[in-house]
């Protein structure tokens, strides 16, 4: 049956795609198994006026990498060399990658590496520095962030001194920040800002042809500033419930990919941004986003409607992280936004003990009277019109406070 035709039921889809689910396609993998010539390694661009270059696809070091070591030899293979975790991941990222640069020495140079501090003060950053240094096994680092800023303010000229002694002794080579949430406007003002490197902020189909988002990045761009994408996938694979979906998805698999490949397509069709970072803790879903970066092909303007159909039938399911609007009108100092993004990782990744790890870090008394909050003019001016009291509560329900 012809998946554009309108008339293919979950049946039929789940039949094309092995039950697996569309998650689990990861084609063409044709092109990693016998690569020609031109795609033994995936392309680069340049990192805004840093001079690097950047392999357009990055590995997301938030998963437990040191048990990825095999995988992580094939990702250099491959021309992933754009390596980004943080200090406050969890399960071992840096620790995982100082073991790799142990047992593998000579490919440190071949990595563009990245790491976070959350810390915003000087002497938590120099600790917090250091700290990544020794862990990862290496005397410098390629790019550091100031972790999921809210707002430009976060940083000051104290964090400017800063930046410039860390590098002036080596140990960082390029500075920024990365940011959830109020993406565009910390995008906006860290480009008047003349000593902002590199950005990593959440960037997706939904997201990038918003006209503030495109000002932003216009913004970010004049300045020199290198862009980095994450958060790519929009939340989540497609789930083969409605029409659009099926549609969509069937599409994509008869030009010989996935939806989940398609959206990564879609952000690299924008030149200046120069990477993707994508958590890619197995073998398959680094296969199968190795193959859509080697893909030459451009999505189709067709296809690009698609998914902006979708973006638009679905809007209410997708914080855009405005969390501005959201947040001032509610009581208590309620992370909305950092809520939603929580559920996000237990929805769309499945990464359900993460996620409720990262819910306890709000403190015990908003988490307990959060669900009892007045979120109705929350949800008056949420430009998403999403459900917010009732994803709150679910939030409460799932990660069990």
């Amino acid at each position: 049956m012809n998946p554009n035709d309108g008339k293919w039921s979950r049946r039929d889809f789940l039949k094309a795609t092995g039950t697996a689910g569309l998650g689990a396609v990861m084609a063409p993998v044709s092109q990693i198994a016998n690569p020609t010539e031109a795609q033994k390694t995936i392309p680069v661009r340049p990192f805004g006026k840093t001079g690097a270059k950047v392999s357009i696809l990055s590995l997301g070091g938030m998963f437990d990498i040191a048990s990825n070591q095999i995988m992580m030899k094939q990702a250099v293979g491959w021309g992933v060399t754009y390596w980004d975790t943080a200090d406050c991941y969890q399960r071992g990222s840096e620790t995982g990658i100082g073991k790799y640069f142990n047992k593998y020495p000579e490919d440190r140079n071949t990595i563009f590496l990245v790491t976070k501090s959350c810390a915003r003060d000087p002497e938590g950053m120099t600790r917090l520095l250091d700290r990544s240094l020794e862990r990862m096994n290496t005397d410098y680092i390629d790019l550091y962030f100031v972790h999921g800023i809210y707002g430009i303010d976060e940083l000051d000229e104290r964090t400017k001194t800063w930046a410039e002694k860390a590098k002036a002794s080596g140990k960082i080579r390029f500075f920024g920040f990365s940011t959830h949430r109020n993406m565009e406007t910390c995008m906006l003002e860290a480009a008047k800002l003349g000593w902002i490197d590199g950005i990593m902020m959440t960037y997706n189909f939904r997201l990038m042809h918003t006209d503030l988002m495109k000002r932003a990045v216009d913004a970010c761009v004049k300045a020199g500033i290198g862009l980095t994408a994450m958060k790519t996938q929009g939340g989540g694979s497609v789930k083969t419930n409605t029409d659009t979906e099926l549609k969509m998805a069937g599409r994509f698999l008869q030009k010989g990919f996935t939806d989940a490949q398609a959206k990564l397509m879609a952000v690299w069709q924008h030149p200046d941004i120069a990477s993707i970072c994508s958590q890619m803790p197995n073998m398959t879903i680094l296969k199968a986003n190795v193959a859509a970066a080697l893909n030459r092909a451009d999505l189709s303007v067709r296809d690009t409607e698609f998914l902006h159909r979708y973006a638009r039938e679905t809007y209410s399911d997708y914080c855009a992280g405005c969390t501005k609007i959201c947040e001032s009108t509610v009581e208590m100092d309620v992370p909305i936004g950092d809520v939603m993004r929580y559920l996000m990782y237990y929805r769309s990744y499945g990464e359900l003990d993460y996620a409720a790890a990262q819910f306890k870090t709000i403190p015990e008394n908003i988490r307990r009277q959060m669900v009892n909050l007045d979120y109705s003019l929350a949800e008056q001016r949420c430009p998403q019109k999403m459900a917010i009291a009732t994803l709150m509560k679910e939030a409460v329900d799932t990660f069990h406070i």
